[in-house]
């Protein structure tokens, strides 16, 4: 719109006539910060409302007296992925506490990816960054980011570039899967993996490997398996070989549930036992619902958002920090399943 009936944009000078307080006091409310007292703040926020004023963001990031934007990026592997939603919003939750914007963007289990969003977030002079990191070697950052921008990394370790770690008992959870499934008396268990290279597929893998040299077993194992559609087809493969296992330890959420579709389609789903490890939506649901090893993504993401703040408020200088956050087995029915008769017997 233009013209003679155009209406200018509210200006922060407008704000402070309005509210009858100084610019510099509009200033701070609009940023933030918690200085001002609370019946001159009422009065510049309403005063906001009422002109319908929205700050100029580049501006407003230039007047700050700490240099600091108030945002904050989170990498993640795939923001649609139920485990990455829930670490996001958790950490969103901590983030608008203190008035702070988060900026993400899924990785895509792509190196490449990794280092054009650190970039990116770096450039727009974010306050600090979480990161879920997929590639091998994380000190590309040592260059990328200013000395004072705090790094935490979330769900995987990093390599290369010295920051706190937000982690799940991964080695402890995939154990405690496998155990629990010899238990119910499975000798024939097999393992369905994410990439080799991943970090937490290789701790979960390192679990599975511990429990069952632990009872002296055999391990049957399939990686590079990153997306439902595979898992199900690596699934729907296993039990058309001449000895099938089972049982089944799915090492990441859907992976899960391309086994489980494999095995409802296979009409497998109650004789063969399966024990996932990450929960998902719907598990509880199934028949039978699917026994899982947890992780707490909400743990997990308000872990990193606070010790990503407490670098940001001035503990820079001290040593990176690991953060473990345990795991639960989540008993459900899939997991408790015997091996069937003729399983057992096609075994001895």
């Amino acid at each position: 719109m233009s013209g003679e009936g155009a209406r200018a944009r509210p200006t922060m000078n407008d704000v402070a006539r309005s509210a009858g307080v100084s610019l510099k006091t509009v200033s701070r409310v609009v940023n933030g910060e918690t200085t001002v007292a609370p019946e001159l703040a009422a009065r510049v926020r309403a005063a906001v409302e009422a002109l319908n004023y929205r700050p100029h963001i580049g501006a407003s990031m230039l007047r700050r007296n700490d240099r600091s934007t108030r945002t904050i990026g989170l990498l993640v592997e795939d923001v649609g992925n139920p485990f990455s939603a829930a670490l996001h919003r958790a950490v969103e939750d901590e983030a608008r506490r203190r008035g702070v914007h988060v900026l993400t963007g899924s990785l895509d289990e792509d190196p490449e990816r990794e280092r054009e969003l650190a970039r990116a977030f770096a450039q727009r002079s974010a306050d600090g960054l979480i990161i879920t990191p997929v590639d091998d070697d994380q000190s590309y950052l040592s260059t990328e980011l200013a000395d004072d921008t705090p790094v935490v990394f979330v769900d995987r370790p990093a390599t290369g570039f010295p920051a706190d770690s937000v982690l799940s008992t991964n080695v402890t959870g995939a154990t405690e899967a496998v155990r629990h499934l010899i238990s119910h008396g499975h000798r024939r268990i097999a393992f369905l993996g994410d990439n080799i290279r991943i970090a937490t597929a290789r701790s979960r893998y390192q679990g599975y490997l511990d429990a069952l040299a632990e009872a002296r077993l055999e391990p049957v194992a399939t990686h590079e398996l990153h997306h439902s559609p595979a898992a199900e087809s690596a699934t729907m493969s296993l039990f058309r070989s001449d000895n099938p296992p089972t049982a089944l330890f799915t090492s990441q959420n859907l992976v899960t549930i391309g086994a489980v579709r494999a095995l409802r389609r296979l009409r497998l789903h109650r004789e063969v036992a399966l024990v996932g490890f990450d929960d998902f939506p719907t598990a509880d649901l199934l028949e039978p619902a699917v026994t899982v090893i947890a992780q707490d993504p909400g743990v997990m993401g308000a872990t990193a958002a606070r010790a990503l703040f407490d670098r940001i408020d001035g503990g820079l200088s001290q040593p990176p920090r690991e953060f473990w956050i345990p795991t639960a087995l989540i008993r459900r029915g899939s997991g408790e399943l015997p091996p069937s008769r003729a399983q057992h017997t096609m075994m001895l």
